[in-house]
């Protein structure tokens, strides 16, 4: 357990990457499979994940989220993308897993899919489109511990202009939005803020026992 904080402690918001190492493919799959696992709200999983590989979109990408170099520096880019609308296909879809996967019947699970659809599609436009970026945000949660957890670095970043992530990305023709993105990569020596003590608040200013 300490081991765990003791990882929690060393990671921060990287913001300078060294681009001469790379996170080996096999240490990137693990990150990924992390986010497959990730938990999201009814396990529906209303998102999708763009790994950018492309040098050149890369590009397009950093000067679209005001130059921060860990857009192209970084071994990887990550870009979470939600659905920002959506219909019962959504529940449909995810129930015809269930049933492949845990060899249920569709009668078996009936009731639950008509309750999620009573939840889900009573929410206006700009409540789906919240709650679906809720949910990358609990994969993105994930992604940096289990980074941590490996000692690989990431760094958050929410400061991009969603609109041109979508244009370059071609978003808007499949239905998704670029929500929120990480790089991952290895921290620079030259990156001062690696040695800054961690701000947190202590456990008696933010948790309350009821």
């Amino acid at each position: 357990m300490k081991d765990v904080l003791h990882k929690l402690n060393w990671r921060y918001a990287t913001k300078v990457f060294d681009n001469s190492k790379k996170v080996s493919k096999e240490d990137f799959n693990t990150i990924l499979e992390a986010a497959r696992l990730t938990a999201s709200s009814y396990g529906l999983q209303p998102y999708h994940f763009y790994v950018i590989e492309d040098s050149e979109v890369r590009s397009k990408l950093r000067k679209a989220s005001w130059n921060q170099s860990q857009i192209t520096d970084a071994s990887y880019l990550l870009v979470l993308a939600n659905k920002p609308t959506f219909d019962e296909s959504l529940v449909d879809n995810y129930v015809d897993n269930l049933i492949l996967i845990r060899g249920v019947t569709k009668k078996d699970v009936e009731g639950y899919s008509q309750f999620v659809k009573g939840i889900l599609l009573g929410l206006t436009d700009a409540q789906k489109k919240s709650w679906t970026s809720d949910q990358t945000y609990l994969a993105l949660g994930n992604l940096m511990t289990i980074a941590a957890e490996m000692e690989i670095d990431t760094c958050p970043i929410e400061g991009f202009d969603k609109t041109q992530y979508n244009e370059i990305l071609g978003l808007n023709d499949k239905n998704l939005n670029a929500s929120v993105v990480l790089t991952i990569g290895y921290r620079s020596d030259e990156d001062k803020t690696q040695n800054h003590p961690k701000v947190r608040y202590s456990k008696e200013q933010i948790i309350t026992y009821i």
